[in-house]
Formats: C-alpha cells, structure tokens, sequence
C-alpha cells in the first residue's frame, strides 16, 4: 500500500461531503456515542459501491443510463428528504434530552447506522469512483486484482470510520456550547438543511 495511496485517501475522505455532514449534526444533536453510529453507518455503506466496483457492476452501471439515473433520483429525493427533516426538528439536529416524555425520542443506534448507510448506498458516483480510483494503486507485479483491490478498499473504509469519528467526536464537544442556545441551533439547522439541498443539486447535476 503506498503513500500516495493514503495520502490520496486522506485528501478524499476529509473532503465534505453528505457523509460528514450527517456525522457532523449527528454529534451536534445527540453527542458522542450515537455521532460513532452515524460514522459506521457512513462506512458501512461505501462497501456496496465497493463491491461493484470490484466486480465490475459500476461499469455496468457507468454505460447505462437508465441504472444510473434511476440509483441518482432516488439519492437526490433522500437529501432532500434529509433536508426537509432537518428544517422540522426531526431528523439529524433533532435536540433531544434524556427524559422519556421529550417531544423528539432519541432515535436507535440501528436507525442513525441505516441512515448513515442509505446516505452512500444512494450515491451513484460513488461505485464509479472507485472503479477510477483503486486501479490506479494497483501493483501489476503483485496478488492478483481482486485481493488487491479488496486491501485498499478496506484501507479505504477504515480511514473513513477514523476520520468520522474525528468530525462527530468534535460536534459531540461542541454540543455543550451551542445545545442551551435556540437561535445558534436554528441557524445550524438551517445551514445543514441547506447543505443537504445543495449536496442534492449538485448531485441531480451529475453526468456519468
């Protein structure tokens, strides 16, 4: 595994994107422990993408245009989804205390991992870019492809579980500043939905 592999990585992984994004409010609204569930969620679903690349299904998907249409509509109606619950207080920055009676239940490890996962499993571009990217870091003296590519995708994913738990630990610390003050959390929930309707557009504007 070379350098230029992990820095390339890196560079990628700490890039904004919807992933962060869910782990970022996720911490900022429920702290520490849940922000973890929405980093593994997030890496769980790279290995879909992960698998078609390695199997070649991304380049199926990369010639055909309905399939790819089709995978982008449905993860552009989830951002905006994910947009629509963060402007009404029910999804990812939904405050919620510990009490029993509160207005918003603190949602399940399960649900905020399934969400964190539906976020990349609906990204269309994902499959192709690994298909462009893993072969470039390929030995062509080495185990055959698939082993190979196996090993970097796995590199892949760990440093991305890593470094979301990065972001979510930092708005899980964060949280004590900004949780007691309505207008600063009104103003997050506006931005992040914002960002989520943004990361749709440019998705609805992506080309094969």
């Amino acid at each position: 595994m070379s350098p230029e592999f992990l820095l390339t990585t890196l560079i990628v992984v700490l890039a904004p994107g919807t992933g962060v994004l869910y782990t970022l409010a996720t911490g900022l609204a429920h702290g520490t422990r849940l922000s973890i569930a929405a980093a593994l969620g997030c890496t769980l679903g790279i290995v879909p993408s992960l698998l078609a690349a390695i199997t070649g299904l991304a380049a199926i998907m990369h010639t055909s245009a309905l399939a790819f249409q089709v995978l982008k509509v449905l993860g552009v109606i989830y951002l905006l989804y994910m947009a629509w619950r963060t402007l009404r207080d029910s999804g990812a920055l939904a405050v919620n205390s510990d009490d029993k009676g509160d207005e918003h239940p603190r949602p399940s490890l399960s649900r905020v991992v399934a969400t964190g996962a539906l976020i990349n499993v609906l990204n269309p571009k994902l499959s192709v870019f690994f298909l462009a990217f893993l072969p470039q870091f390929l030995d062509p003296t080495g185990a055959s492809t698939i082993p190979q590519m196996l090993v970097l995708g796995g590199a892949f994913m760990l440093m991305t579980l890593v470094i979301f738990i990065g972001y979510g630990a930092g708005a899980a610390w964060l949280r004590r500043h900004v949780v007691g003050r309505p207008s600063v959390m009104n103003w997050l929930r506006r931005t992040f939905a914002g960002a989520f309707v943004l990361l749709g557009a440019k998705l609805a504007l992506a080309e094969r």
